[in-house]
């Protein structure tokens, strides 16, 4: 519902929709109810239920006019704590007590044609506390429910708000691959000048701006099939190999069947930027890059192979560079994939460096 001047948001509104509806739906369910179990009540007494049940029909009317009218009320009070809108339910019942055992006089001398100096006040009395009894469990009752309402919305929100942050979280990871890619890329262009290579700078730059183009047009929280993934890092790898063409091979092992699984968009570029950078770009030598892709029962495995330094001295010393990129791809990892998701690194044989993503299986449609 709207506060002070403010409009009603869309959830709001649904809530108190659904609110309204189950207030009418169990308002009404409960007097009938109760209208029933008054009219076996006469019965038993001795009463003719045909008789009485003009009686009968006019206290369910009224009961369940004052029961939307006590749900209303609380339902104002919902913020409130649990004791206030006990006491609230607990005084709107002893007023509707009183007002429904009033109507109920009234219809005896009305519709019964009952003698006002035979007013019976115990059974007066006993209606009330009837009433009270009855309308008491009608408030108890929709407390109950606005509290179930209340923690079913705020279980909706923080659901909701975890979504948005988890969502806020992957664009801030997948929006600094690009200026990282661009700072390496731009190192390698800068590469290439110094080697007086401006011809394949230029043509590096045209390929630089189309890879760009097509990566920003991606969105963060939209998956890839893997094989759309393997495309846009081909086209990675040409860029870099205007300079490397000499010593840059590349492989591909890929499980069949795999290349409609999905994978977050461009999770494999800074994998492949390690493997250059520290790979290609520190070797005299032919560099291999081994791209596979594996299934391990439901999870997929992701790895980025590349050969090191021959020199056993350049193959310990740790490479320079700000670490960002195996970095971001293990954040990322981590929270699209809080269960099943997993990031690890390191030598697998001493001139041999591996970098592997594990996630859960998800093939796209044909």
């Amino acid at each position: 519902m709207a506060r002070g001047n403010d409009t009603a948001s869309p959830e709001e509104t649904q809530y108190t929709a659904g609110v309204r509806r189950a207030t009418l739906s169990f308002g009404f369910l409960y007097q009938f109810m109760q209208g029933v179990i008054s009219s076996v009540l006469w019965a038993v007494l001795g009463y003719d239920p045909i008789e009485v049940a003009p009686i009968t029909l006019i206290l369910v009317l009224n009961g369940t006019l004052m029961s939307y009218a006590m749900a209303a009320t609380l339902f104002r009070c919902r913020e409130r704590s649990i004791l206030f809108k006990l006491l609230v339910g607990s005084a709107l019942s002893l007023v509707a007590a009183v007002i429904n055992a009033g109507v109920d006089l009234a219809c005896h001398f009305l519709i019964a044609h009952g003698d006002p100096a035979d007013v019976n006040w115990t059974n007066v009395t006993y209606t009330v506390i009837y009433c009270l009894a009855l309308f008491h469990g009608w408030a108890f009752f929709c407390i109950a429910l606005l509290s179930n309402f209340e923690l079913r919305e705020r279980e909706r929100r923080l659901a909701l708000t975890r979504e948005e942050a988890l969502a806020a979280q992957m664009r801030a990871l997948r929006y600094q691959v690009n200026p990282h890619f661009l700072f390496n890329t731009l190192n390698s262009i800068a590469g290439l000048i110094e080697e007086g290579s401006s011809t394949a700078a230029g043509r590096m730059v045209l390929s630089l701006s189309s890879f760009l183009r097509t990566t920003l047009e991606l969105d963060p929280m939209q998956d890839v099939c893997l094989a759309d993934e393997l495309a846009l890092q081909i086209g990675y790898l040409n860029i870099e190999g205007e300079r490397f063409s000499d010593r840059m091979r590349l492989k591909l092992d890929i499980a069949p069947g795999l290349e409609q699984a999905l994978v977050p968009s461009l999770i494999l570029q800074p994998l492949i930027e390690n493997a250059v950078k520290h790979g290609v770009g520190s070797s005299a030598g032919a560099v291999e890059i081994l791209i596979s892709a594996a299934r391990h029962g439901e999870t997929l495995e992701l790895s980025v192979e590349n050969d090191l330094t021959t020199e056993p001295q350049c193959a310990i010393k740790k490479p320079p560079g700000t670490g960002t990129g195996l970095k971001n791809v293990a954040d990322r990892i981590r929270a699209r994939f809080p269960e099943m998701g997993a990031f690890i690194s390191g030598l697998v044989a001493p001139h041999r460096f591996r970098a592997a993503i594990t996630m859960p299986l998800r093939l796209a449609c044909p």
